[in-house]
This record gives structure tokens, C-alpha cells and sequence, in this order.
């Protein structure tokens, strides 16, 4: 009785398994194409790039002195006016070297004055043969010396000054402060370079972008294209700008080189800010009312018939073949690719004529009409496509896959 059971069991599994392998050779067999309608649409081409948002006029406020900062008069925000005072350093040192200058320029004046009447003295006594002609050129020659001394301490005496007017820093134009970097009793020191105080933007409504476009894609990028860009801080919102500048020197980051291109933005409502970083596509070409193909179309490859994949001999391939040996392939205007139609559910190759592409689909110029139906893929059959078939002009059959 076991017996008989084990080979009613063992003769049921083969036969459903029999079955599945029917149905499954079945349903291999049975192709499925997916299509796609061949439909008008604007395609705009794109170049990316990533930049940073900067006020078209930044200027550092700086001082040219050393010494402590005594009171500020602006800060993080603020709106200041060209020639408002926004900064005071300690005078205290300054003003003493004025006082001590001012001494120096009244001891050079009295000094001159001497020389100035003991050279009058020394010509009327050299007149009535009382004095040497020695002793009247070294008259001479010490008020000249009075003289040259008054300019030196006059000239110290007005750099002094200058210095002690610096003690004042001053916005040199109208603005907003992005930045301010010291703080009150902090020290300055001006000495290969000038300390940098206040950060001034002129003008937060206009700005720009200075966008790093990579070297392949640069040759496309001009003045005057649109550009539409993002930042993270409004990631809904769609920001508009300009090309106004591309730059002719390169920047290499590990072997990467790129040229800056400049965007400006108009900034109206003030939601954009100096520093945020810019997800930006500049559009370099477009066109209106165009037939749109899928680039899954252009990709596709129609699967090998069952009699191709058994036995394939050379020159049998099925599928677009390039200029056989001796004639030239005729030169394109533009680009030429094969896309495949659905007629009567079998695939037929249709060569088409393509122009610009935005990732997703391709603007088509010649091969196909409004309404085709395109194949993208397919479901079943067999798993190799004719893309999948040796070259008829390798000089060998199939080849062994590593």
C-alpha cells in the first residue's frame, strides 16, 4: 500500500511539474511589448551646476591703524549710509602724537627762524669785511637745514593726523552689514594686511551666482541664457536668473576643471541670502511644440527570434546594419538612431532623426508622426535581444561570454 502511494505521489509531482514547465515555456514565449505615444512637447536642455548666492557689490571695511576698538555704531543687519560712522578705535595714542608733533613743527619753526637772522647777521658783517666767506656759507647752509627740518616735521605732523582721523571708520558706500568681526575693546592690528571689521553688501535686492560649470559643459553655456535654480532653504520654489559672465579662467580640484560662470538674480522679496548654495540648471537649448520620444524607446532592442538564438551564422543578424566594406556612411546633419514601432504586435525599425534630449525624453526632427506608437520594452519571450548577437563582420560565430 506505501508503495503504491509513494508512486501516486512521485507520479503527480512530475506531472505538475511537467505542467509549470509547460506554462512558464508558454508564457516565455508570449510576448508583451510596452509602448509609449509619440506626443508634442516643449524639451529644454540643461546644464547643471552648483553655486553660491553673493551680493553683486561685497566690500570689506577694514582698518589701516592698530589699536583698540572703542565703540561700534553698527551691526549684524544694519543699514548704513556711505560715510556714516559705523566703528571708533581708541584715539588716546593717536591724539599724543599729534601734541608731540605739533612741539616738533614749533621747534623746527623757531630753529628757523634763528638760521633765518643769523644768516642776515653773517652777510652784513661779511659786507664790511667783519666776517670770512666760511663763516657766511655755513650761515647759509644752516637755514637751508632749518628750512628741510620744518618740512620733515610738518609732514609728520599731517600723517599724524591722518592717523588720528583714522581712528574713525566710516561706510564707504550705502548698504546692509552681512558680517561684523570684532567686538568692542578688541584689539586691531593693521600690519601686512588690513583687519577686516564689517562686511557691507550695497545692494541685497540684486545678487548673483557664481556657479561652477564643469569643462565638458561650458562650450554650451553663454551670456544671456536663462537659468532656473533652488536653494534648500525654499526647496518649492523655482528662482529665475541670467548668464552674464563666463569666466575664462579654470579652477582644478583633483583633476576636476571647472569655469566660474556669473548668474545674476533678481532678489526683490530679500527670501534669498548671501552664502546659501544653489542647485542651478542653465538652459541652453529648447524647443517649443516638438515631437517627444522616450529615451526608452531609443535604447530598446526587440528580442532575437527562437530561430536566430539556436542557430545564428554570420551576416544573419537581424536589426539596423551600418554601410557594408567599401562605402562610406553619408555624413548627418544630425543624429540618427532607430527606434522601434508596434504594427500588428511585431516590432518594425524606423530610423529617426533626433535633436536635443532632457534626460527623459528626445525631440525627434525626422522619422516619425504625432501619435506613433513607440516600443520602451517588453515582457516574456526570450531573454536575449538582437543587441545581444555576435557582429556578422567579427569574422566568427558566437562567442563565449566571460
Amino acid at each position: 500500500m506505501k508503495t503504491f502511494i509513494i508512486l501516486a505521489l512521485l507520479t503527480a509531482s512530475a506531472a505538475g511539474g511537467g505542467w509549470w514547465y509547460y506554462q512558464k515555456q508558454q508564457e516565455e514565449q508570449e510576448i508583451r511589448y510596452v509602448t509609449s505615444i509619440v506626443e508634442r512637447d516643449t524639451i529644454t536642455k540643461h546644464v547643471t551646476a552648483t553655486g553660491i548666492l553673493n551680493p553683486v557689490i561685497n566690500v570689506q571695511v577694514g582698518s589701516q591703524i592698530s589699536g583698540n576698538i572703542k565703540e561700534l555704531f553698527a551691526d549684524f543687519n544694519s543699514d548704513v549710509k556711505a560715510g556714516q560712522v559705523v566703528a571708533q578705535l581708541d584715539p588716546a595714542v593717536y591724539q599724543a602724537v599729534v601734541a608731540q608733533q605739533e612741539g616738533e613743527v614749533a621747534n623746527a619753526s623757531a630753529s628757523l627762524e634763528l638760521a633765518k637772522q643769523t644768516a642776515k647777521r653773517k652777510q652784513e658783517l661779511f659786507e664790511r669785511a667783519a666776517s670770512s666767506q666760511a663763516d657766511l656759507d655755513s650761515a647759509i647752509a644752516e637755514l637751508a637745514r632749518a628750512e628741510a627740518q620744518l618740512k620733515i616735521r610738518t609732514a609728520n605732523l599731517l600723517k599724524a593726523k591722518v592717523d588720528l582721523d583714522r581712528c574713525t571708520i566710516y561706510s564707504p558706500i550705502d548698504g546692509t552689514v552681512i558680517t561684523r568681526d570684532v567686538d568692542v575693546g578688541q584689539t586691531v592690528a593693521a600690519s601686512m594686511s588690513a583687519p577686516v571689521l564689517f562686511t557691507i553688501a550695497n545692494d541685497l535686492t540684486k545678487m548673483q551666482i557664481n556657479a561652477a560649470v564643469a569643462e565638458m559643459d561650458v562650450g554650451t553655456v553663454k551670456e544671456s541664457q536663462k537659468v532656473d535654480f533652488t536653494v534648500d532653504a525654499f526647496p518649492f520654489d523655482t528662482f529665475k536668473g541670467q548668464v552674464t559672465q563666463v569666466r575664462n579662467a579654470a579652477t582644478t580640484v583633483s583633476n576636476v576643471v571647472t569655469y566660474d560662470v556669473i548668474i545674476t538674480v533678481d532678489n526683490s522679496e530679500l527670501k534669498l541670502k548671501p552664502g546659501m548654495t544653489a542647485d542651478v540648471k542653465i538652459i541652453v537649448a529648447e524647443s517649443t511644440d516638438a515631437l517627444r520620444v522616450p529615451n526608452a524607446a531609443l535604447r530598446y532592442r526587440p528580442p532575437a527570434p527562437p530561430s536566430e538564438s539556436k542557430d545564428e551564422k554570420p551576416g544573419e543578424a537581424r536589426g539596423p546594419r551600418g554601410p557594408r566594406g567599401g562605402s562610406e556612411a553619408p555624413k548627418q546633419a544630425v543624429p540618427e538612431r532607430t527606434v522601434y514601432l508596434l504594427q500588428n504586435n511585431l516590432p518594425v525599425a524606423q530610423s529617426v532623426k533626433i535633436g536635443i534630449e532632457d534626460g527623459i525624453g528626445t525631440e525627434v526632427i525626422e522619422g516619425l508622426t504625432e501619435g506613433a506608437e513607440v516600443i520602451t520594452g517588453h515582457t516574456g519571450g526570450p531573454t536575449r535581444s538582437l543587441a545581444d548577437q555576435p557582429n556578422p563582420f567579427s569574422g566568427g560565430g558566437m562567442r563565449r561570454r566571460m
